[in-house]
C-alpha cells in the first residue's frame, strides 16, 4: 500500500484535481481495509496492494479513453 501510494499521488500528471482525490480516497479505503484485515487475514494483504495497482491503472486508463484525461 505505501508503494502504491505514490502512484496515486502522482495521478495530478494525468487527471484532474477531483479525480485525484476520487483515487486518493480509493486508496484510503483499501488502506482502512488493511487495517481490518491485519491480524484476522494477513494472508489477503498482498492481494489488497496488487489490488490498489491494478485499480490505479485501470481508473487512469478508464479516465483517459471516457473522460479525455490527458497528460
Amino acid at each position: 500500500m505505501a508503494a502504491s501510494f505514490f502512484l496515486y499521488a502522482a495521478s495530478g500528471m494525468l487527471a484532474p484535481p477531483w479525480g485525484v482525490a476520487v483515487l486518493l480516497l480509493v486508496w484510503l479505503v483499501l488502506l482502512l481495509v488493511c487495517f481490518a484485515w491485519w491480524t484476522p487475514h494477513p494472508q489477503r494483504l498482498p492481494w489488497v496492494g496488487l489490488l490498489s495497482v491494478v485499480l490505479w491503472f485501470a481508473a487512469l486508463n478508464a479516465g483517459g479513453a471516457f473522460l479525455g484525461w490527458t497528460a
